[in-house]
C-alpha cells in the first residue's frame, strides 16, 4: 500500500445509511432480569402508528410493566406504555394499547409451545432503533423465586468487592 494512501471520505449518505444502522436503545426493562432466568432472546419488529414512532424518536418509551401474549397465532406486545406525542392532534395514539409484534410464524410456534410449559413466560427486554425501524427484543423467561432474588444480589455484590480489591492492590503496586 503506497504511503500516500488516505482512506476515502464518506459522503453525507453514506454517514446517514452508517447513523441509520447504528443500534439506538431507546428504552430497557432492567426488572425483567432481575424478576426472570431470561433464557432465550428474539428480536422481533413492531406495528406502530406515526405518532408513536416520533415519541420514540424523542426517547420516551417504558416496558416495565409490559409482557408478550401469543394469541391464535400472533403475538401482541401488551401494557407498553410509549406516552403520546407532545406535538400530536387528534390522531395521537393511546400510550399503553396492544401493539403487534412481527415474526416468522415458526418463530411464534415454537415460543407458544414453549410457553404452555409451566413457570415460562415471554418478557420484552429492549426496544430500539435498528437501520431506522423500531425493534423489540423479548426473552423466553422463567420466574424467579425470592431465593434466586436474593442470591443474585449477593453474588453481584460480591463480585463488585472483588472488583474492588483488584483495583485497590493494583493501585499499591
Amino acid at each position: 500500500m503506497p504511503k500516500d494512501w488516505k482512506k476515502p471520505k464518506l459522503t453525507a449518505a453514506e454517514k446517514a445509511k452508517q447513523a441509520a444502522d447504528a443500534h439506538k436503545t431507546i428504552a430497557r426493562n432492567k426488572k425483567a432480569a432481575h424478576d426472570y432466568h431470561l433464557e432465550q432472546k428474539y428480536e422481533a419488529g413492531i406495528v406502530l402508528t406515526g405518532t408513536e414512532v416520533k415519541a420514540l424518536r424523542a426517547g420516551r418509551a417504558s416496558l416495565s410493566e409490559a409482557w408478550v401474549e401469543v394469541e391464535h397465532g400472533e403475538i401482541w406486545l401488551v401494557r407498553a406504555n410509549i406516552p403520546e406525542y407532545a406535538q400530536g392532534t387528534w390522531t395521537n395514539h393511546a400510550p399503553t394499547r396492544k401493539r403487534k409484534l412481527l415474526m416468522h410464524k415458526s418463530e411464534i410456534v415454537s415460543l407458544a409451545m414453549k410457553t404452555q410449559a409451566k413457570g415460562y413466560t415471554i418478557v420484552p427486554t429492549e426496544l430500539y432503533f435498528l437501520g431506522g425501524r423500531v425493534k423489540v427484543e423479548i426473552a423466553l423467561a422463567r420466574g424467579k423465586q425470592e431465593w434466586d432474588k436474593r442470591q443474585a444480589l449477593r453474588e453481584k455484590q460480591d463480585q463488585r468487592e472483588a472488583q474492588r480489591a483488584m483495583r485497590a492492590y493494583a493501585r499499591r503496586g
